[in-house]
């Protein structure tokens, strides 16, 4: 019988985080939420687990099971990664100049392209989530760098908080645990 986790109007990330909790006292978990982006958190966890992942669309929730199985391996703690980038803003700097700022990041964003100390992974959140969508003035230095091998992970809140959240145009949504791990597990973080 699984462990029966409700994880139903919880915010990111403790959907995600239930289900960490659960796997380790159980190798069956139902994890229960009511939208499509904690759906796709706990199923990505889950595969990141090793675990079998399967969802089913009831009337009162979407039912994530996640079951471990004998060829489960255990995670290894990640060893630290490279440069990650945090951009919180569509801007750079603080001044009341926002076309500088937007001018900035453009700038700042295409000079990445050309340097030998790239970052592995870009996180975008608040309203730098802007840049990855649909209409960006920089959509096409973020495309370079995505086809580059950068990684470009964009907060599913922030998209959703935003209304932009069916506007993304370049990267993938992701969660907090996953930024955060992101982040923990980086030799250096940068923040614009």
């Amino acid at each position: 019988m699984p462990e029966v986790i409700d994880a139903r109007a919880k915010p990111c990330p403790q959907p995600v985080l239930l289900a960490a909790e659960a796997l380790k006292r159980s190798d069956d978990v139902t994890v229960i939420v009511d939208n499509a982006g904690s759906q796709h958190n706990v199923v990505k966890f889950g595969k990141t687990q090793g675990c079998g992942v399967s969802a089913e669309i009831k009337p009162d929730g979407i039912y994530v099971r996640l079951t471990k199985t004998a060829a489960t391996p255990k995670p290894e703690p990640a060893n630290a990664t490279g440069i990650v980038i945090f951009i919180g803003s569509d801007v750079i700097g603080r001044g009341e100049n926002t076309e500088l700022g937007s001018l900035l990041m453009q700038s700042f964003l295409n000079t990445l392209q050309s340097l030998p100390g790239r970052p592995e992974t870009i996180i975008f959140m608040n309203n730098g989530v802007k840049l990855v969508t649909q209409g960006s003035h920089v959509l096409g230095e973020l495309k370079q760098l995505a086809d580059s091998g950068i990684e470009l992970l964009a907060c599913g809140t922030c998209l959703s908080r935003l209304g932009l959240a069916d506007k993304i145009a370049v990267g993938q949504v992701s969660n907090m645990f996953t930024i955060a791990d992101t982040m923990l597990r980086a030799a250096k973080v940068v923040s614009l």
